[in-house]
């Protein structure tokens, strides 16, 4: 973003979450962190934001498992947590979901992305992912953007960007929805949420290590060579034995990610586990 922001470009989320806030931000305050100043314009000054804004929420779906007994979590095979219940994306993806490992990576690319700290950026569970973002600001008014769950919404808002074009979506239909609910997500059900508070605060290589656990594991996973419920968990352990380095280029980048990826299945052969067929 500091590039983007010294070129003077404009980089637009895809992303349905982050897209979501762009749209509910001001014009102004889109064009000062996207490409008009470098990151450090954006530092709190007073205990506010720019722009007035308090917070950003993130929504999600809580996956397939948000009421699934958490002791019959170690049973979850790889074709039952790729059972995305609203989205239609890839078994990764859909997995990272079901971990909410795809929220913990989102929290951190909003405080990336939005040059806001860990605390300014919240997530709610919202089973019917029709809320995608929300944006509050310092007088308590809240803005948020709504569609049904299709990536075509913020692809097509990318593309034609500041202008709309069709999408190709669904009309939203609320009296046909009836109701929308929203939940604090359960931290031991998905712990992921707190770890990535926690590397979003150290910065430096935590977030690659944790995307390049992640990778690793849910491979693993995928392999029938680690359980469900051993994703997390080794993701941690990796973050634990991976010392903090500074990042200050993409050889750093590419260094920490292919140290990163080597940890997983040592921990895995620690763990001495055998797997479970799908």
């Amino acid at each position: 973003m500091a590039e983007a922001a010294k070129a003077g470009a404009l980089v637009l989320p895809v992303d349905s979450e982050h897209n979501a806030i762009f749209q509910c931000l001001p014009r102004a305050y889109r064009h000062t962190v996207m490409g008009q100043f470098a990151r450090e314009s954006s530092t709190v000054t007073g205990g506010r934001y720019p722009w007035n804004v308090a917070a950003v929420t993130l929504t999600a779906s809580g996956g397939p498992f948000l009421n699934t007994p958490i002791e019959m979590l170690t049973q979850v095979t790889p074709t039952q947590a790729a059972r995305h219940p609203n989205w239609s994306m890839g078994r990764k993806i859909s997995i990272d979901s079901s971990t909410m490992m795809n929220k913990a990576l989102e929290l951190i690319e909003a405080c990336v992305y939005f040059s806001l700290p860990p605390s300014a950026v919240r997530i709610v569970i919202h089973p019917q992912s029709i809320v995608h973002s929300l944006v509050e600001f310092e007088d308590k008014s809240v803005l948020a953007q709504m569609a049904v769950a299709d990536m075509r919404v913020p692809i097509a808002n990318a593309l034609a960007y500041p202008e709309r074009i069709a999408s190709g979506a669904a009309t939203l239909d609320l009296a046909e929805i009836g109701s929308l609910d929203f939940l604090a997500p359960d931290t031991e059900r998905f712990p992921c949420l707190n770890i990535a508070r926690t590397v979003a605060s150290a910065g430096g290589n935590g977030p690659i290590v944790l995307n390049a656990a992640n990778e690793v594991a849910v491979d693993e996973f995928c392999a029938g060579k680690i359980r469900f419920t051993d994703i997390v968990p080794i993701v941690v352990e990796t973050i634990e034995r991976m010392p903090f380095a500074d990042i200050s280029g993409i050889e750093q980048v590419l260094e920490a990610d292919g140290k990163a990826r080597g940890w997983p299945r040592k921990c895995r052969a620690d763990m001495n586990y055998d797997g479970q067929g799908d």
